[in-house]
C-alpha cells in the first residue's frame, strides 16, 4: 500500500485545522451573547435580591437588551423576580407575625401603589418610557442609598423613645435590640414589595405583556442564584453589599443617559 509522502501528510493536517477553526468560529458566531447575558444577569440579580436587594439593576437591562419593548421588558423583569420575593416573606414570616397590625396597612398601600403604577406603566408610550428608564434608575440608586441610614436612625428613635417612656432615663439603644428593630423594619418592607410587584405581576400577565422565554429562563436562574447566595450573605457585610448594589444602580443610570443621549 503507498503511503503518503510528508509534503500529502501536512497537507492533510493543514486542512483538517483550518476545518476546526472554522467550525469553531462558526458555533462562535452562531452564540446568541444576549442569552449568555441574560443568564448570568438574572444570576446575579437573584444573589442580589437574597442578600441586599437591587437585583433588577442587572436584570432588566439584561431583558431589554434582548431586543424586546421597554414595557415589555420592565414587566418581564417584575414577573421573573417576583417569585425570590415570595421567598423572602418565608424567610421573614416570624418578624411579619409579630407586627401584623402594621404589616397590614403596608400591604394595602403596597397593593395600591403597585397597581397605579402597573397602570400607568402599561399607559405610557415606549419611546417615554426608555428615556424615564435612566431617571427611574438613578432615583432607585438614591433611594436604596440612603434607605439604610434613614432605617437605622428610625430604629435608633423608635428604641431610645420606647426606654424614655418606661424609665424616663435617656439611653443609649443596645446593638443588639437595633438590629431586631432593623429587621422587624425589613421585613414590613418586603411584605409592601412583595403585594406592590404581585398585584403588577397578575395585571402584566392578563395584559399579555410578558414575554415568556425570557421570564422563565431568569426565573429560573434568579432562584439559583437566590438558594447559592445564602453563604454569600454570612460572609459578606451589609454595607459592602449595598454599596455594590448602589454602584451598579448608578452605573446602568449612567450608561441609559449615555444611550439615550
Amino acid at each position: 500500500m503507498a503511503m503518503p509522502n510528508p509534503q500529502q501528510r501536512g497537507a492533510g493536517f493543514d486542512h483538517y485545522n483550518k476545518s476546526r477553526m472554522t467550525d469553531i468560529s462558526g458555533l462562535y458566531a452562531a452564540l446568541d451573547w444576549r442569552w449568555v447575558r441574560l443568564i448570568l444577569a438574572a444570576f446575579a440579580a437573584g444573589v442580589l435580591n437574597a442578600v441586599a436587594g437591587g437585583g433588577s439593576f442587572l436584570s432588566f437591562p439584561a431583558i431589554l437588551g434582548m431586543g424586546i419593548l421597554p414595557v415589555q421588558a420592565n414587566a418581564t423583569n417584575t414577573v421573573a423576580v417576583w417569585p425570590g420575593q415570595l421567598t423572602s416573606v418565608a424567610a421573614y414570616w416570624p418578624d411579619i407575625r409579630q407586627n401584623m397590625h402594621i404589616a397590614w396597612p403596608m400591604g394595602l398601600a403596597g397593593l395600591i401603589g403597585g397597581t397605579a403604577g402597573a397602570v400607568v406603566l402599561l399607559n405610557t408610550p415606549e419611546i417615554t418610557f426608555l428615556h424615564l428608564v435612566p431617571w427611574l434608575l438613578l432615583f432607585a440608586a438614591g433611594t436604596f442609598a440612603v434607605s439604610g441610614p434613614v432605617s437605622r436612625a428610625l430604629a435608633r428613635l423608635n428604641l431610645a423613645r420606647m426606654h424614655n417612656t418606661e424609665s424616663g432615663n435617656p439611653h443609649r439603644p443596645h446593638r443588639v435590640a437595633l438590629f431586631v428593630d432593623i429587621h422587624t423594619i425589613n421585613a414590613l418592607k418586603v411584605v409592601a414589595n412583595l403585594l406592590a410587584n404581585g398585584v403588577a405581576f397578575f395585571i402584566f400577565v392578563v395584559d399579555g405583556q410578558v414575554v415568556w422565554r425570557y421570564c422563565l429562563a431568569a426565573m429560573v436562574v434568579a432562584a439559583i442564584g437566590g438558594y447559592w447566595s445564602a453563604a454569600l450573605a454570612r460572609r459578606v457585610p451589609q454595607g459592602v453589599l449595598r454599596a455594590t448594589v448602589v454602584v451598579i444602580g448608578l452605573t446602568m443610570a449612567a450608561w441609559f443617559f449615555w444611550r439615550n443621549g
